[in-house]
């Protein structure tokens, strides 16, 4: 059960930042750059904001937890974020279950899902002991 509660903070921490940036590069960001130029824009500072969140439940919550454990965090934290993106998407833009997953800009899209795999796999890889140090 702890663990549950690990992943929920772990999403809620990436997913609420994601939110607050998507909204501001949907109503500024994509008139002045289009979708692409403004979603690769955004994505550093989603990755940054993964890895210091993650981090900070791995010094917080995990200290003591094995490589599994921190895998399993950051997995049901991507079904949570999977959900919210569909249910943001299909509940508050009307957009259909295949099209908030297909459709998407295939150069942003494809580092878009790229960028959900490391967001996964992020509490493992700051967990590991040689990133550990600092």
């Amino acid at each position: 059960m702890r663990l549950v509660k690990v992943s929920v903070i772990y999403f809620a921490l990436v997913f609420g930042t994601g939110f607050i940036l998507g909204t501001i590069r949907v109503l500024w960001l994509v008139r002045q750059l289009g979708v692409r130029k403004s979603e690769l824009l955004e994505l550093p500072l989603m990755i940054l904001v993964t890895v210091i969140a993650a981090r900070w439940i791995n010094r917080r919550f995990l200290s003591e937890d094995s490589s599994t454990g921190r895998l399993w965090v950051g997995w049901v934290a991507f079904g949570l974020l999977v959900a919210s993106e569909l249910a943001v998407g299909i509940g508050m833009q009307g957009r259909s279950f295949f099209e908030v997953l297909i459709d998407r800009d295939p150069v942003s899209g494809a580092v878009y899902y790229a960028s959900l795999i490391l967001f996964a796999i992020m509490p493992w890889l700051v967990g590991r002991s040689w990133l550990r140090r600092g």
